[in-house]
């Protein structure tokens, strides 16, 4: 008989009882179910020897013990087999046999009735047993600290709470489980969230690349599947750098590029983020490194950038070995705020190369998500970026919707007053190519 695929076999024998279909109120006694198992005895003095030659044969199961004791026999221990491989004593194979043989083990397959309980079932196996047949099933989350954040769909909100409790029972160190319940809030990133199951406390420690934040997640927004872009942009940087981080948040881009010896601005309008941002800073000894700033964005690029860009780019500024960045990162609007660069500058230009670069996020749902962003990005500057800018791809944030940076120099016509967009004294080198509409 030809052995049945894992993931079929799982749904089978080791799924939960039927009857659990449609519980909201989780009762961990109605998981309950006996299966018979075959079993191999032998003496305890040899089981770890044994074990050795019979991985095929053993079950695979996590939470589940391969050898328990013999009820009938103190001096024996069983062997618990795989039921889909494991039928009579013809199911060993020719080189487990001999093992046997030489250990004196009678191949005889017995059966053991096993009762598996609600500590036995994967979440995703409870939940696919509980939920009307066909859909889908939830047992992903994004992990903030002790929190587990779920984004559930409408079929899925009448077994919420038990959801919850699942999430909780199955991840270590999980002690409250939260769903969003409105899309983020655009004007202090974060949104409105329902505790399904556990502690009701928000407040929360989190460690990305090798960093420490704190922050209470209810009224600041965090989303740790960022980190890698948080790396990809810090690693842009050199030491003696420049970045301003116009929405920085709690400061998971600000943090680790003051670590290495940039000079940072950082701004968040929400007056949580702002708090946790300073607290941030002194927890991982960059608070001497970090100018922090509770404004709106356009006030912040109109105020304090562009009074430190007039030093940066002024009379001195061809001595000058640094670059500067500017981070923008709220997807959902800060195309808009690319408005404020227009005209930012007084005096003459200096060496185009000295002019900053912008990584400005955004979301996308068009076929052509790369070309989507160029083209917005340059219709709010009044130029075309397609041929001096780069776009690379952060995540698929949802079906047909894709999140993208899109990194450019700002031209000097965009930057300075009284400048033509065709003027040929300050041509702009080209960003480095990272991802462009080709490779979608």
């Amino acid at each position: 008989m030809p052995e049945i695929e894992t993931n079929q076999r799982d749904s089978e024998l080791f799924s939960p009882p039927s009857d659990v279909r449609g519980m909201t109120e989780l009762d961990r006694t109605a998981f309950k179910k006996t299966i018979t198992i075959p079993v191999l005895k032998v003496r305890k003095e040899i089981v770890n020897k044994l074990m050795r030659s019979l991985k095929r044969a053993a079950l695979q199961r996590p939470g589940i013990k391969r050898v328990i004791e013999d009820p009938e026999d103190e001096e024996s221990r069983l062997i618990m087999l795989d039921p889909y491989k494991m039928f009579t004593d013809d199911s060993f194979e020719k080189g487990e046999l001999s093992i046997l043989k030489q250990l004196n083990v009678n191949p005889q397959i017995s059966k053991y009735n096993l009762e598996l309980t609600y500590e036995n079932f994967k979440s995703e196996e409870i939940l696919k047993a509980v939920l009307p047949e066909g859909q889908d099933v939830t047992s992903g989350f994004s992990r903030v600290g002790h929190i587990a954040h779920l984004n559930l769909r409408d079929h899925q909100l009448p077994y919420k709470h038990l959801i919850g409790q699942v999430m909780i029972d199955k991840n270590p160190g999980i002690t409250s489980a939260v769903n969003k319940i409105n899309n983020i809030d655009n004007t202090y990133r974060n949104f409105q969230m329902e505790v399904l199951s556990g502690e009701e406390n928000m407040m929360t420690k989190v460690r990305e690349n090798n960093y420490t934040y704190e922050f209470d997640f209810s009224k600041v927004y965090w989303n740790p599947r960022l980190s890698t872009e948080h790396s990809r942009i810090t690693e842009l940087l050199k030491p003696g750098d420049v970045l301003f981080d116009v929405f920085a948040g709690v400061g998971p881009f600000a943090i680790p590029v003051a670590k290495k010896n940039c000079t940072v601005f950082a701004n968040d309008l929400n007056p949580e983020s702002h708090k946790w941002l300073l607290h941030n800073c002194k927890l991982n000894k960059v608070d001497q490194k970090v100018k922090v700033f509770n404004l709106d964005g356009k006030d912040f690029l109109q105020g304090p950038v562009r009074e430190e860009l007039m030093q940066q780019l002024g009379p001195l500024s061809k001595e000058r070995k640094h670059s500067v960045h500017i981070v923008m990162n709220l997807p959902a609007k800060a195309i808009e705020f690319l408005s404020a660069f227009k005209s930012l500058l007084d005096g003459q230009p200096c060496g185009s190369e000295l002019f900053p670069i912008v990584h400005c996020y955004s979301f996308s749902k068009d076929a052509n998500p790369a070309k989507d962003v160029q083209q917005r990005a340059g219709t709010v500057l009044g130029i075309s970026l397609e041929a001096c800018s780069s776009v690379h791809l952060v995540r698929n944030v949802a079906p047909n919707k894709e999140m993208l940076c899109i990194t450019f120099r700002i031209p000097a016509a965009i930057l300075y007053k009284n400048q033509t967009l065709n003027g040929d004294n300050h041509e702009d080198p080209p960003i480095k190519r990272q991802r462009t509409d080709k490779d979608f």
